[in-house]
């Protein structure tokens, strides 16, 4: 199975897996490594330094910015939010970014909000709208903001 980009998508890498779809109005730049099976869903932004696994799924809206890895068989929601400094400054870009890894099986939900340094542990869920500030533990569940554990998963 090929790699199918969009017309409207603007993909700069060469670094995308077979099977990879990518939708309307996304652009994946240069640096940037998708793996195989991968669903770039409308109006995503990849950065150059990301670099997602294989089978990650990620929904309409989603940027992902340089230092953010996301491991194999990732879902994230739409409109998900990250961030890789948690001092910026305008035209004053940091000697290194923030980073976030979304690690194997976890998921994140729409609208939730991601503020690197910190890693989402494996098959973690952030529900829908939480705001994750540190470390998620893997096969747990967060909500709320700050993000919370409220049960295992």
């Amino acid at each position: 199975m090929s790699v199918q980009i969009h017309p409207t998508a603007e993909v700069q890498t060469p670094n995308l897996g077979e099977g990879t779809v990518v939708w309307q109005h996304t652009v994946v730049l240069e640096g940037a490594h998708v793996g195989k099976n991968c669903n770039l869903n409308c109006f995503c932004f990849v950065e150059n330094d990301v670099r997602i696994g294989d089978r990650v799924t990620v929904k309409a809206g989603v940027q992902l910015w340089d230092g953010i890895t996301v491991e194999d068989d990732v879902f994230v929601g739409p409109n998900a939010t990250f961030t890789n400094h948690r001092d910026p400054k305008s035209q004053k870009p940091p000697a290194e970014f923030d980073r976030i890894v979304l690690q194997k099986g976890c998921s994140v939900g729409a609208n939730a909000t991601v503020i690197g340094p910190c890693v989402v542990g494996s098959n973690s869920l952030v529900a829908a709208g939480a705001v994750v500030t540190k470390d998620v533990p893997p096969n747990v569940v967060v909500a709320g903001n700050p993000a919370r554990i409220l049960r295992e998963r």
